[in-house]
């Protein structure tokens, strides 16, 4: 002990300094810090979702995925554990299939709309006359009167919307889902005049072929001239988007025929187009 102590007293302030540095930063390195939050935590597993079930099983499930209100085998997809949608199960869409339905239901809603205008006509019609002017009305004739202002009222309404929609131009999407002969025949022609015009003036940049995939919707008049063209789904080259679209643009197609000119003053055709390393131009009908 006498020879620790006389060491001690031979060290100078700076050796003594250093030493006790040593020492705290040892013990500092020692110390351990965890995250109370995970210290603290009891349950090791995955944590559960809690959600709402709006049905019962008998049987229990082995092992949970989630914690509800009751117990539920499955859910939906039994494999696939439970339910990712509280929607039921649906098949799965078409979407050209969603264009024709499209049209068949804005049909059914016109058939509607001129079902409820003859209607409200035939109410207006079972009124009696309204009585002369100048005689004091009855309560009864007031609210007839009432009544009959409001039909008038609702025909000029649905009357309106019949006229603006009339006025609107008849659109025509022909997707993959279309059937008529007429237009898969003026489909043909367009599609060949886009490829012949596209083969024969492929896009360049810098000297270079530009080459990718796009969609475009074409929106094509009775008369046969390009309205509209949109890029629905780029090629991922701003420069080949614009030249696919220059491409459309520069064409005339022929006049609608009889038989579609009685269904649609207008026609937009959603197609794809591939520009391909042989240098040629492939279109393709598509449902987006």
């Amino acid at each position: 002990m006498q020879q620790v102590l006389n060491f001690l007293r031979q060290l100078t302030t700076l050796q003594i300094a250093l030493g006790v540095s040593l020492a705290v930063h040892a013990a500092l390195l020692t110390v351990r810090f965890v995250d109370p939050e995970g210290f603290n935590r009891v349950f090791q597993d995955t944590p559960l979702e809690v959600i709402l079930v709006n049905a019962r099983s008998d049987g229990k499930p082995d092992k949970a995925q989630a914690i509800a209100q009751a117990s539920l085998a499955g859910g939906g997809d039994a494999e696939q554990g439970r339910a990712t949608s509280p929607l039921p199960p649906m098949t799965e869409a078409r979407l050209g299939d969603t264009l024709e339905e499209d049209e068949r239901m804005i049909e059914a809603l016109k058939m509607r709309q001129d079902q409820v205008l003859a209607a409200v006509r035939q109410q207006l019609a079972a009124l009696p006359p309204p009585e002369p002017e100048g005689v004091n009305p009855s309560p009864e004739a007031v609210e007839r009167e009432k009544k009959r202002q409001a039909f008038v009222r609702q025909i000029a309404e649905v009357e309106k919307r019949i006229n603006e929609e009339n006025a609107r131009p008849r659109k025509r999407y022909i997707s993959p889902a279309t059937r008529e002969e007429v237009y898969a025949i003026y489909y043909d022609g367009l599609r060949r005049k886009i490829e012949d015009r596209g083969t024969s003036n492929f896009p360049q940049a810098a000297g270079r072929k530009l080459y990718g995939e796009l969609t475009m919707a074409i929106t094509v008049n009775h008369t046969g001239t390009v309205l509209d063209t949109e890029v629905v789904q780029t090629s991922g080259n701003l420069t080949l988007d614009r030249r696919a679209q220059a491409i459309v643009r520069g064409l005339t197609f022929g006049g609608f025929s009889e038989a579609m000119r009685r269904q649609a003053d207008q026609i937009v055709v959603v197609s794809r187009f591939r520009f391909t390393r042989d240098a040629t131009l492939q279109t393709q009908i598509s449902a987006r």
